[in-house]
């Protein structure tokens, strides 16, 4: 039985499907989402029975960042920082956890839903599907350990470009950069995904998790310190007035 609210959960094969259920809202943030999405990581990493997690969204979006209808700014900077920690929480159980994660990408990833595509082990895209971070034009910040993984994975000229211009890009785009692992026809989107989730749920699980560690470890040996430092500067963009004044003409 589905235990969520915002998420459809289910294991099968060894391979657990996470699917944002938002559809009437692109799969928008809100808080209960972030929460159960972190819930639902952690589960999943800890039963024995999963040795890969698929993470994708149902209807015509991946995720569509935070949900402009249901935004409660934060009044003060304990409440910002629990709500940004909650964020932190997902990237924790997606990149550090032990399981791989194959993410199937539709439609639009924006904002934190961009972050999350990011942190996947495995990212397919489907063909129509599009992303960009409005972070900085918001008076927001980043965060899903992007200040480190962006330049880790496109360099660091092209990662200035896609955080301070906030420019669109399409799947095709996002493969040439590096940024998406496979670009696929958007009917055939979870079957690939699911077939290679399957093909990864196959390997020694020994040699697959260290693996998996390892290299996050080596190649993103600053991915709390960003994650921290991070953290700090969205809780600095939420208290500001001006970020309120920003996001009301979004």
């Amino acid at each position: 039985m589905n235990q969520y609210e915002m998420l459809l959960y289910k294991v099968e094969d060894a391979v657990c499907t996470i699917t944002l259920n938002r559809p009437d809202s692109l799969n928008a943030m809100n808080r209960k989402l972030i929460d159960e999405t972190a819930s639902a990581f952690a589960t999943a990493n800890a039963d024995d029975s999963v040795r890969v997690i698929l993470f994708t969204g149902a209807g015509r979006a991946f995720c569509a960042g935070d949900d402009r209808h249901e935004h409660q700014h934060p009044e003060n900077e304990a409440e910002a920082r629990d709500l940004v920690d909650a964020i932190q929480r997902v990237t924790d159980e997606i990149v550090l956890g032990k399981k791989l994660v194959v993410g199937a990408i539709n439609g639009w990833a924006v904002g934190g839903g961009f972050e999350w595509a990011i942190n996947c082990d495995f990212s397919l895209w489907a063909n129509s599907a599009k992303a960009f971070f409005p972070e900085i034009s918001l008076n927001l910040f980043v965060t899903g350990g992007i200040t480190s993984l962006l330049p880790a994975l496109v360099g660091l000229n092209k990662a200035r470009e896609m955080l301070f211009l906030g420019e669109k890009y399409n799947a095709h785009a996002l493969l040439e950069m590096g940024l998406a692992w496979r670009v696929v026809e958007d009917d055939g989107l979870i079957k690939e995904a699911g077939d290679i989730a399957k093909r990864l749920a196959k390997l020694p699980l020994l040699s697959s998790q260290a693996m998996k560690k390892v290299l996050n470890q080596t190649a993103l040996s600053d991915l709390k310190i960003a994650m921290d430092l991070e953290t700090e500067a969205t809780v600095a963009g939420f208290l500001d007035p001006q970020t309120t004044v920003l996001l009301k003409d979004f």
